[in-house]
């Protein structure tokens, strides 16, 4: 049985924490953490992938059978602490896992999810991507919902992200159709001779 901590314990240990530096806080957490136990081969996993920088496991209460839990080796915490070149490694692991689910257990999709921070639904303390086998009418409920905003509201995110990105914010602005100006050559009457215009229609020549 685990043993509490007390609540002076708690509050010794914040404390200790507060005071460590980013290497002994991330040293900290990997002890701690129970996927990088399982990357180390302490604690058993279903594993169906791995490689020099990443592992891919059965997650034990999936969503729908397959369901695949794809980690860095490294201990990560949140997406943003992820080197490019793993992360880009990761996505094409999670491309190979998703084709792999498609195939062996006749998916008709998959959801590639990360969740990034406790707000966004993470609970785990190692960053993972999650591989989801989906089926039509599975019961899985996923779907982004999608609200009404004011313009007002969107163009000041935009200049906002824009502004953290480095990038001019713009409306991109939709040309105008050109008119199209036709020109009109306006002929004068000459003068009509009423006996030839008759003739026309009587075979008679003037």
């Amino acid at each position: 049985m685990e043993k509490k901590l007390t609540p002076e314990q708690i509050a010794e240990l914040k404390e200790k924490i507060k005071n460590m530096s980013p290497e002994e806080l991330k040293e900290f957490q990997k002890k701690q953490c129970i996927f990088c136990q399982i990357v180390e081969g302490r604690v058993s996993a279903k594993k169906v992938y791995e490689d020099e920088v990443s592992i891919a496991i059965l997650d034990i209460n999936p969503a729908n059978p397959g369901h695949i839990l794809l980690m860095p080796r490294e201990h990560y915490t949140i997406l943003p602490q992820v080197p490019e070149s793993e992360i880009n490694h990761l996505a094409a692991v999670a491309k190979k896992l998703s084709n792999a689910v498609l195939r062996a257990l006749d998916a008709k999709g998959t959801n590639i999810i990360v969740a990034n921070g406790v707000a966004a639904g993470q609970k785990a303390q190692h960053m993972m991507i999650h591989i989801i086998p989906r089926k039509e009418k599975d019961s899985v409920a996923f779907s982004i919902p999608q609200k009404e905003h004011s313009m007002e509201e969107l163009d000041s995110v935009q200049k906002r992200l824009a502004q953290k990105f480095g990038t001019v914010a713009e409306e991109r602005q939709v040309p105008k159709p050109k008119e199209v100006e036709a020109e009109i050559k306006e002929e004068k009457p000459g003068k009509v001779d009423l006996d030839e215009i008759s003739s026309l229609f009587s075979g008679r020549k003037k």
